[in-house]
């Protein structure tokens, strides 16, 4: 696999207007995992416009290449619920810094970064174990029956005495 510091120059910033999540949503509802799990291009446009997810993505010369969405409220803080790049830009380090950037986005506010990766998704799990995430247990027939989602875990630490960078700055 490539290393990060291979990769294109990328910007990864939000998702900025109906074309742009128009383009997430055909990368979404056209490659797998989402084409086993059933996703749809008209469900990937919901999710995209969904006011409490994060939506961000991965910019090469004005083109969208690849995208991350976050979910960083409610009962499962700090998940990573979606990261994909283009088939054609795979394996040039985009996807590493996609994660890495959610890291860095999340670990401000709580100890624990959390994804799920389809079972049949090879790839994608061998990415988030080498980036140091751990395999912390399987939801079988999770999405779709016959398939488990993997949940992984990375964390720099406990969520009791966990305090944000902003707040340990006014110490």
């Amino acid at each position: 696999m490539s290393d990060e510091r291979e990769a294109p120059e990328v910007a990864i910033r939000r998702v900025d207007g109906r074309e742009e999540i128009e383009a997430c949503a055909r990368l979404m509802a056209g490659s797998e995992p989402w084409i086993t799990l059933g996703r749809t291009y008209e469900e990937a446009i919901l999710m995209f416009g969904d006011p409490a997810r994060g939506v961000y993505v991965a910019d090469l010369d004005g083109a969208v290449v690849g995208f991350l969405i976050l979910r960083l409220e409610g009962a499962f803080s700090g998940y990573l619920q979606s990261v994909a790049v283009a088939e054609e830009c795979r394996g040039r380090g985009i996807g590493s810094r996609l994660v890495r950037f959610a890291e860095e986005r999340i670990l401000r506010q709580t100890p624990n970064v959390f994804l799920c990766v389809s079972s049949f998704n090879d790839r994608a799990l061998a990415l988030y174990r080498r980036l140091g995430y751990e395999v912390i247990g399987e939801l079988r027939d999770f999405v779709v029956s016959g398939h488990s989602e993997i949940l992984l875990r990375k964390t720099i630490g406990p969520m009791r005495g966990f305090r944000p960078p902003s707040d340990r700055r006014k110490e």
